[in-house]
């Protein structure tokens, strides 16, 4: 039996499960989640514990029996607590702000890149005088992709190390030419 599809979910005060036939609906202080799961998967609700079982062991069933409960999990810790991912901006003259709603990265390039918060859930922050990106929302998926499609606007280069990398993030160098040694 999956490790993982087996816990059961505990919900945290303040956050309300609505299940209708594959349709869950999350509800919490930091606002609402709703997704449909395969119809074979049963999601039980009792006494504030939540959980999913499988029909059969066949492999189909094994696989969505984890991915199944770890997106109700997400689901739920997102509305109760939030998600964030913290970006990094490293290279000289490189740096991003806050206009409004909208994140304004100087990095390089002829004209500053302007990313929008995708959902009205999902918000950046600026900290460190523009060195640090902050991506906060509740849905992990959504939180993940805008991380991801800011380091796109320029990848950290593998010879100085500029660029914009996840906090934490090594990158690998190269030595460069043989006569700059």
């Amino acid at each position: 039996m999956s490790r993982i599809g087996r816990m059961p979910i505990e919900l945290p005060k303040g956050v309300t499960v609505d299940l209708k036939g594959t349709e869950v609906t999350v509800k919490g202080p930091k606002g609402t989640l709703s997704q449909s799961f395969n119809a074979d998967m049963k999601i039980g609700l009792e006494d504030g514990v939540l959980s999913v079982t499988r029909p059969s062991d066949q492999k189909h069933h094994k696989s969505l029996h984890g991915l199944t409960r770890s997106l109700i999990n997400n689901m739920v810790i997102g509305v109760s607590e939030g998600f964030s991912r913290k970006l990094e901006v490293v290279g000289v003259g490189y740096r991003s702000e806050m206009k409004g709603n909208d994140l304004v990265l100087s990095v390089g390039y002829s004209h500053p890149v302007t990313v929008s918060p995708p959902t009205k859930d999902t918000s950046f922050a600026v900290e460190d005088r523009g060195r640090i990106i902050i991506i906060t929302g509740i849905d992990k998926a959504v939180v993940g992709e805008v991380a991801a499609n800011i380091r796109k606007v320029r990848k950290p280069e593998p010879y100085k190390g500029k660029g914009i990398r996840y906090e934490g993030e090594h990158v690998r160098r190269k030595a460069g030419k043989a006569g700059k040694v």
